[in-house]
């Protein structure tokens, strides 16, 4: 099984926020790039606190950034 049953829209909200870097973001929640990376290929669920964190990162609420597939 490859990905998770959570999907996320950092990559489109990295755009709307100037363009965002991934390491800008990473910078910000103080994780890798990498990490970023496995987010928006959905190849990785963060956790609750990560959550947050990248949701703080945009100045939106968890629930505008992950979103479980049906």
């Amino acid at each position: 099984m490859v990905g998770t049953a959570i999907r996320n829209d950092i990559r489109r909200l990295r755009f709307e926020h100037g363009e965002m870097t991934q390491q800008a973001l990473a910078d910000a929640c103080g994780i890798t790039r990498q990490t970023v990376i496995a987010l928006e290929a959905g190849r990785y669920a963060p956790s609750l606190e990560l959550a947050f964190r990248i949701a703080h990162a945009f100045g939106v609420g968890v629930e505008d950034v992950f979103q479980r597939d049906a």
